[in-house]
């Protein structure tokens, strides 16, 4: 059999616009989770149970200082490497990328870029070496997409009093009420960010709910047919009580929310991107191997016509995750590009994934094979972090200037 010319699936060589160093280092990190994590990631699938060795294994790897060095190496990184990191932990397993991006992009995320400086030192550094792990709550059961606007969880000031200093000094403490869905490591989360809407000024504000809180349950969401490994939870808050040391400090509105949103955003465009990598490659493999009417089916017209269009597809994912990338470098990357990023990359993700399946046949549909792993999880990753429907709306808006929300 003939060896392939170019089987990468870097068709257009992305990975040559990282520098040499960024490059050895991300082939360390490659070749580290298919050594220590791809092993426990299939069983972890199929059990819908999460493999919590995996988070001394991370630790390792110190992945969650990479995007705030002063709390890991002190090493900072370039956003496109961010961005790569991203693509090889979910050319892995979608689910473990997103505990790794729930814990250190939305929670410790929000608390870096909403938390003054003496919340950042409290909780950042046990977050960054993962002896703390983070969840983030902002998802409602009748709340998803408009959760801006209707939610629901409330936080009241207890004993009155604006200022912060006035109720540091009186022991001021808030009140949470309220419930979430969809929070994924909920179960098991040290730190939760909850996201709340102030009676008093009816703004949504940020607080930091730490485990074994009074009133403050998380039951784990059984069923799914994606991301199985990720414990999502169903979390009721019951009269929680909070110091107002746990309120994050320069959280004041839900735009400063959407803030963190629109960084993680971004991130799921490279995730979108991951999936799709495996998927291409695990069709790939198997057109060159899979014997049919004599010949590998690799061989049959049909058969490239699907592989063509996957690599296409990735060529294009590749194009726009790059380029956010190094806009976001520049800081120039706004909201608007990162809505457009993730809408695009979700839909040709589904695309490849779906070709990739069909490519597979009867095998496509069993775990033994991989790519009905990936099949499954990408339809979770189409929809969480803002619809492709609610992405178009951001991007619509500002190519016309006219608001199409309803």
């Amino acid at each position: 059999m003939p060896k392939p010319a170019n089987a990468n699936p870097d068709f257009f060589g992305f990975y040559d616009l990282l520098s040499e160093s960024e490059r050895a280092e991300l082939a360390e990190i490659r070749a580290y989770l298919e050594r220590e994590i791809k092993p426990l990631a299939n069983a972890a699938w199929d059990k819908a149970e999460f493999p919590f060795e995996v988070v001394e294994k991370f630790a390792k790897l110190q992945l969650a200082g990479y995007q705030y060095p002063e709390y890991g190496d002190g090493k900072p990184r370039s956003p496109l490497f961010t961005g790569f990191l991203s693509l090889e932990l979910n050319r892995i397993d979608p689910s473990l990328a997103v505990f790794s991006g729930v814990h250190t992009g939305l929670a410790m995320g929000s608390i870096y870029n909403g938390g003054d400086q003496e919340q950042r030192d409290r909780w950042i550094p046990d977050m960054a070496d993962m002896t703390k792990i983070g969840a983030f709550a902002l998802t409602e059961p009748e709340g998803g997409s408009d959760v801006a606007g209707g939610m629901r969880t409330t936080a009241r000031r207890e004993g009155g009093g604006t200022s912060r200093s006035s109720e540091a000094e009186s022991g001021g403490l808030w009140v949470l009420n309220g419930a979430k869905r969809w929070i994924g490591n909920g179960t098991f989360a040290d730190l939760v960010v909850v996201w709340a809407r102030d009676e008093a000024d009816d703004q949504v504000k940020g607080f930091v709910v730490e485990q074994g809180t009074p009133g403050f349950t998380a039951t784990k969401i059984e069923g799914k047919i994606a991301l199985r490994t990720v414990q999502n939870a169903d979390i009721v808050l019951d009269g929680v009580r909070i110091p107002e040391a746990n309120r994050l400090q320069n959280i004041n509105s839900f735009r400063d929310t959407a803030k963190v949103l629109a960084k993680t955003r971004g991130g799921v465009a490279w995730q979108a991107l991951g999936v799709a990598v495996r998927a291409y490659e695990l069709a790939r493999e198997y057109a060159v191997q899979r014997v049919q009417f004599g010949k590998p089916i690799g061989g049959f017209q049909m058969i490239q016509d699907l592989l063509v269009k996957m690599l296409g597809n990735v060529t294009a994912m590749f194009g726009i995750v790059v380029r956010l990338n190094e806009l976001v470098a520049q800081g120039r990357g706004g909201a608007e590009q990162a809505a457009l990023a993730k809408a695009f990359t979700t839909t040709k993700m589904r695309e490849v994934v779906a070709w990739a399946r069909e490519l597979f046949g009867g095998n496509g549909i069993v775990l033994d094979y991989e790519v009905a792993k990936f099949f499954s999880d990408a339809e979770a990753v189409y929809s969480f972090e803002g619809s492709r429907e609610m992405n178009t709306l951001i991007v619509g808006k500002s190519i016309t200037g006219l608001s199409a929300f309803a």
